[in-house]
């Protein structure tokens, strides 16, 4: 069974309140109990972590490789654009992590259309909405050695 971590960064545990529409009416709670109740059915082991700090994100990410997690799945809020500490993070881990986006961040401000993560990611996913983790999951059974 694969071990997929789900990370979520800041603002994303106000789904269901900030900007609906752009991030849609789920919230949070929901948002896991979705990810929780797909992963069950692909037989997936699913560990979703959110926190709006940094220095959280980077443990959680550096506690992946400890865990022997197979893969990362990260939606690193607006920590994308800027944090190459999380960047760093990912690449040292060296565990396949798919960057995911519920908006499109290449239709929206300036600044949001720079990913410093996206390098170090295996794939790039934005702009499906929620169904976006559930592609992320399914691209992470489909693509990695068993």
């Amino acid at each position: 069974m694969k071990k997929i971590v789900v990370i979520n960064g800041p603002n994303l545990n106000f789904l269901g309140i900030r900007e609906k529409s752009v991030y849609g009416k789920m919230n949070y709670v929901e948002l896991v109990d979705y990810l929780s109740d797909y992963a069950s059915k692909v037989e997936v082991e699913l560990d979703v972590f959110q926190s709006n700090s940094e220095g959280a994100i980077i443990d959680r990410i550096q506690k992946c490789y400890f865990d022997e997690v197979d893969a990362i799945i990260i939606n690193p809020g607006a920590y994308t654009h800027y944090s190459y500490a999380i960047r760093d993070a990912i690449a040292s881990v060296m565990i396949p992590t798919v960057e995911i986006h519920i908006s499109n961040i290449y239709e929206r401000e300036d600044f949001r259309k720079i990913s410093v993560i996206k390098d170090v990611a295996i794939k790039q996913i934005y702009g499906k909405g929620i169904k976006g983790y559930i592609e992320a999951i399914d691209y992470v059974v489909k693509a990695l050695p068993k």
